[in-house]
């Protein structure tokens, strides 16, 4: 009976297991075994990742503050939180505070004291003029005075000559007459003559004596008139230098008064140029075209410090770029104008790290600057501009938004990158085929 049972065949059994059929399994795995080792010949971007904020390439175009150039008072507000300026436009309107600047008048007053200081200069030129005129005059009578007195010396020179001539004269009578004289005493004497002759010689002798005094007296009169005239025209050079040196020192006191009121006149245009520019302060102007997304200060009457800051403005105008930080140990990696990936917050995007042409909703970018310097947080500050060989960066972008970075390095297969990463080896060197100038690639950009 049991081995009867053990003969019938078991039809659930061989519908279950169905090992009548053939398996095609190994087909399947050997299939997908050789699509795998193809996969690993695949090529492979290496790459970075990093993450960054956005921010823009020239500083005028970032958030900036508007702060107040002088203390003052709130009076009106021209604008408010949300609203588009463009350069030049009023912001607010300022009073003054310091007593200093109170007077409504103080820009005329100001200017009347600098028109009083200038005429006080063109009457100071003035004496200045006529004190050189009155130094010609003074010289000029100065050399007419000293001419006379040197014809006058001339003059007695003259008369002196002439009176030791007659003296010279004058002597050599009295020498003739005195041996006249002489004889005729001897004569006298020796009875050859009588006394009534002697007498009239004596006489005769006597008067060219006389002659001779009164001659004497003469030259000496006119020696002293010489000295007299000398000393006359000591005296009249110094009378004369006595007032040129007057008139000197008052013109050398009027330009010293000139150049005091000078620097005066130069002090109050200074300060009229301050109060004009001061007063072009009370009205807070838009630097640029913009937003005024901030204000510090609310109502009217608070008063604000010089240098306070009052509002912020973002530009209208932006070029963006993407402010990054990589590693210490990735920074031998990075170049100029090396491409890089961005997945911007707010957009979504499927990545393929490794394929990132095959990637959806990235956005690319070219590093147009490396700082040399690490930052506070031990990166590396890295710019990275749009690419305008790609697709455009989103508008709806502002400054602040997060992106993540996919910084792109060498191709590579698969197989090695799978070898580099078990092994803890870092990515290769990326050498950018075109080497250009920073600055110059910049400036393309912007």
């Amino acid at each position: 009976m049991e081995n009867h049972q053990y003969k019938i065949p078991i039809k659930s059994f061989a519908a279950v297991y169905r090992s009548q059929k053939k398996s095609n399994v190994r087909y399947w795995f050997w299939g997908l075994l050789v699509f795998l080792v193809l996969t690993l010949f695949l090529p492979w971007t290496q790459n970075i990742k990093s993450k960054g904020l956005i921010t823009t390439l020239t500083q005028e175009q970032r958030l900036q503050k508007v702060n107040s150039p002088i203390p003052g008072r709130i009076m009106k507000w021209w604008v408010r939180e949300g609203s588009f300026v463009k350069k030049g436009d009023t912001l607010l309107q300022l009073a003054e505070i310091k007593e200093d600047y109170l007077d409504p008048n103080l820009i005329g007053r100001t200017k009347e004291q600098l028109l009083a200081k200038q005429f006080s200069i063109r009457y100071y030129e003035g004496k200045v003029n006529t004190t050189v005129t009155q130094i010609a005059a003074l010289e000029q009578a100065k050399r007419l005075k000293i001419s006379q007195l040197n014809n006058k010396l001339k003059q007695l020179d003259n008369k002196l000559k002439g009176e030791k001539a007659e003296l010279q004269a004058i002597e050599n009578e009295l020498k003739l007459s005195r041996d006249q004289f002489e004889r005729q005493q001897k004569m006298y004497e020796d009875g050859l003559v009588s006394q009534t002759q002697l007498q009239q010689r004596n006489i005769s002798f006597q008067n060219q004596q006389a002659k001779r005094i009164v001659a004497d007296n003469k030259i000496l009169q006119t020696e002293q008139e010489i000295i007299n005239v000398r000393i006359e025209q000591s005296s009249v050079e110094q009378e004369y230098a006595e007032k040129i040196g007057k008139a000197q020192g008052e013109q050398f006191q009027s330009r010293g008064q000139i150049a005091t009121t000078s620097g005066e006149v130069a002090k109050l245009e200074n300060q009229v140029t301050n109060y004009t520019i001061r007063n072009g302060m009370y009205f807070l102007l838009a630097p640029q075209d913009g937003q005024i997304v901030q204000s510090n200060r609310a109502g009217i009457g608070e008063l604000v410090k010089e240098g306070e800051p009052i509002t912020l403005i973002v530009p209208t105008r932006r070029d963006y770029v993407v402010e990054m930080f990589v590693k210490p140990v990735d920074l031998p990696l990075i170049t100029l104008q090396q491409k890089v990936r961005f997945m911007f917050d707010g957009f979504p995007a499927i990545i393929f790290s490794g394929w990132p042409d095959n990637s959806y909703g990235t956005f690319a970018g070219k590093i147009v600057m490396i700082e040399n310097s690490i930052s506070p947080n031990g990166m590396f500050r890295v710019l990275v501009a749009e690419d305008p060989t790609y697709k455009r960066w989103p508008s709806q972008i502002k400054i602040g938004t997060g992106a993540q970075a996919i910084t792109l390095l060498k191709d590579v297969p698969i197989w090695y990158e799978l070898w580099r990463n078990i092994n803890g080896f870092p990515p290769d060197y990326y050498q950018v085929n075109e080497t250009t100038d920073k600055s110059k690639k910049i400036n393309e950009l912007v």
